[in-house]
């Protein structure tokens, strides 16, 4: 299993809105960027993916899990682009916000730092199980 984060505006699309997608999920579409699109053609089954909240919040809200590989977008005309399905699994009761990622020793090299504008990062085990604690998420 890999670990991810997506990045969505909330007021397009919420960690509350993918909570009521249910156990159907709902499809991870849009993404134009290629090296985003490429981390999704890598995601399988059963990876989890941090949810952050994206321009309005600024925060790593939650977790959901990929349950349907990397298929042709279906807003894309050309159809170069993927999109992937996702369902939700966990929402925080502590979100972790940007400044205490950018703030913690370990954290503050990850891609949603170094690279701010990219939508789709693979996340290391280490950093996962890091704000899983700080969000007083036990495994």
């Amino acid at each position: 299993m890999k670990y991810w984060l997506l990045k969505s505006e909330p007021d397009v699309w919420s960690i509350d809105q993918q909570r009521k997608a249910g156990v159907k999920g709902a499809i991870w579409d849009g993404v134009r960027n290629y090296q985003a699109a490429n981390n999704l053609k890598k995601m399988k089954k059963g990876d989890l993916c941090f949810f952050y909240h994206s321009n309005i919040g600024k925060k790593v809200v939650g977790i959901v899990e990929v349950i349907k590989e990397s298929f042709i977008d279906p807003t894309d005309e050309k159809k170069y682009f993927v999109a992937v399905k996702f369902k939700h699994k966990k929402t925080f009761n502590n979100p972790v916000s940007l400044e205490v990622i950018k703030n913690h020793p370990h954290l503050k090299e990850l891609s949603l730092v170094k690279q701010s504008r990219l939508s789709v990062m693979p996340i290391d085990t280490k950093s996962w199980k890091i704000i899983n604690k700080i969000s007083n998420i036990k495994k």
